[in-house]
């Protein structure tokens, strides 16, 4: 009986919904009473047109008392021992040890470094990619720039007496080694090649030891440290850190030219590339010391440097220099060294030198060569005008085409089978003058 009074009652309800005209409501769905709202766009009055009067916005933008907020105090899982979700992390107090532990030491703070200077000082390392290549050394050196080796190298490249023999036949077996018997993977890393391939042309360079005993009065320097300082117009410049392989030797390497040669650069004019700075991508420093070192004591008994070898050897592409970066590198190693020798010779007073300095530069992916020739005439560098320093580039050698690690195999027939193509004498040639300039 109640649930048929239920439902007549529930009936009679939905009768009257019926009589008043509104349909059923669906669940789930707010309906709003009232006038519709408006939906299009608002009246042009003063206030939607020009917005509030200035009275308005002033009574806006008064600062309203903040209310004083009661500090609850956080509540953390330190008292627990483990992570409770939902509870604050703790926050301890920095622990002392009681010692000074060098490993773990923040350091002085920047401004409080004794070596802290106000004037900056634009530093060139070995990571340093300089966007104008070439051009920026030259601007940063005061150097002017002279394109293929120097005629004292050429002698040496075109003069068979100063080869070795069976010399092309000796260069493929090192090219070989370095790309195809060194390791056992299928395809040789070029971190892997390119430290071989160098030590196995240096090895070839060494025969020549029996011909000129001079050549053994030499010595392979790694991981030593190189800092120059020098000014530039308005711009403190320094070359610092490590770079490459430096050759030392016991007797330096004659001047390449000429001393009318050398008073002929002052009528020459350095290419500027504004509105570029000059010390783009030179890492800018204040913390730093105006040091001059050749990396080696007083004493060592092969004091002059002969020759940088640098390797681009990082097996992923962005990670290397590109042709151009690593040229504008050597030339600013190879003056570095050049300038910090000088300094040791003839003081830190700027002058044109009586006995210039040369340095020579080789550089090299495993398969492409840069060679380079540096003579130091001044260390007055200030000015762009009087003399200047001179370089001879001669780039993106070959020492080969192709190194064929797998066999092209096709249709079940080789048609190229492993091996080294396209190997170039001549690239071996001058990297051999170069070798022997100086002692020859």
């Amino acid at each position: 009986m109640a649930a048929a009074a239920a439902l007549e009652a529930m009936a009679a309800a939905a009768a009257l919904r019926r009589a008043a005209g509104a349909g059923p409501q669906p669940r789930g769905i707010v309906t709003h009473t009232g006038p519709p709202r408006p939906r299009g766009p608002l009246p042009r009055t003063p206030w939607t047109t020009r917005g509030p009067p200035p009275e308005v916005l002033s009574r806006r933008a008064e600062r309203r008392p903040v209310r004083e907020q009661v500090e609850l105090d956080t509540v953390t899982y330190e008292a627990r021992q483990h992570r409770v979700p939902g509870l604050a992390r703790p926050r301890f107090p920095a622990w002392q040890r009681g010692w000074h532990d060098p490993w773990h030491s923040p350091g002085p703070r920047y401004e409080d470094m004794a070596l802290r200077k106000e004037r900056g000082c634009f530093v060139c390392h070995q990571r340093v990619r300089m966007l104008e290549g070439v051009r920026q050394a030259q601007w940063l050196t005061k150097t002017k720039l002279v394109q293929g080796l120097p005629p004292s190298v050429l002698s040496i490249v075109n003069d068979p007496a100063h080869q070795l023999q069976d010399q092309d036949e000796a260069v493929h077996r090192a090219i070989a080694h370095a790309r195809l018997w060194e390791t056992t993977e299928v395809a040789p890393r070029r971190e892997k090649y390119c430290p071989v391939l160098l030590e196995d042309l240096i090895h070839l360079c060494r025969l020549m030891t029996m011909k000129y005993p001079s050549l053994a009065k030499r010595m392979l320097a790694r991981n030593y440290r190189i800092a120059a300082v020098w000014e530039r117009e308005s711009f403190l410049l320094q070359v610092r850190g490590l770079n490459g392989i430096l050759m030392n030797s016991v007797a330096p390497i004659p001047p390449v030219a000429s001393k009318e040669e050398i008073l002929a650069t002052e009528e020459h004019v350095l290419e500027t590339f504004y509105p570029i700075s000059p010390t783009i991508d030179l890492q800018e420093v204040n913390v730093y010391r105006e040091l001059n070192d050749t990396g080696f004591k007083d004493g060592y008994p092969y004091p002059h440097p002969h020759t940088l070898y640098f390797l681009e050897s990082a097996n992923v592409r962005p990670d290397r220099f590109r042709p151009e970066q690593l040229r504008a590198k050597m030339l600013m190693f190879a003056f570095g060294n050049a300038l910090a020798k000088a300094r040791v010779l003839y003081g830190n007073d700027p002058k044109v030198l009586e006995q210039p300095i040369v340095v020579q530069s080789v550089g090299t992916d495993g398969q492409l060569f840069q060679f380079m020739v540096f003579q130091l005439n001044t260390t007055d560098l200030v000015s762009s005008d009087g003399v200047k320093n001179l370089v001879w580039i001669d780039s993106d050698q070959n020492l080969y085409e192709k190194a064929q690690c797998v066999p092209e195999v096709k249709k079940r027939v080789v048609t190229k089978p492993a091996g080294i193509y396209g190997v170039q004498p001549e690239t071996f040639k001058k990297f051999l003058a170069l070798y022997l300039h100086g002692a020859v």
